[in-house]
């Protein structure tokens, strides 16, 4: 049997890290892998401290 799996998308707001919610702050830290792109601010990454962290957006003349 399959364990469960769940996935959780986040908003990252206008970009200001003190505007992140107790529940955004909850599943990252909870993650155990977290997507994400060029528009997140990087401090919010540090609630999934021990998540895999992977890039997934692209800027001009880089696409991942």
């Amino acid at each position: 049997m399959l364990k469960e799996r769940k996935l959780t998308v986040v908003g990252a707001g206008p970009g200001d890290p003190e505007l992140i919610t107790l529940k955004a702050i909850r599943v990252l830290k909870e993650a155990k892998v977290v997507l994400y792109d060029a528009l997140v601010n990087s401090d919010l990454l540090k609630y999934a401290a021990d998540a895999e962290h992977i890039f997934v957006g692209k800027r001009r003349g880089c696409y991942a």
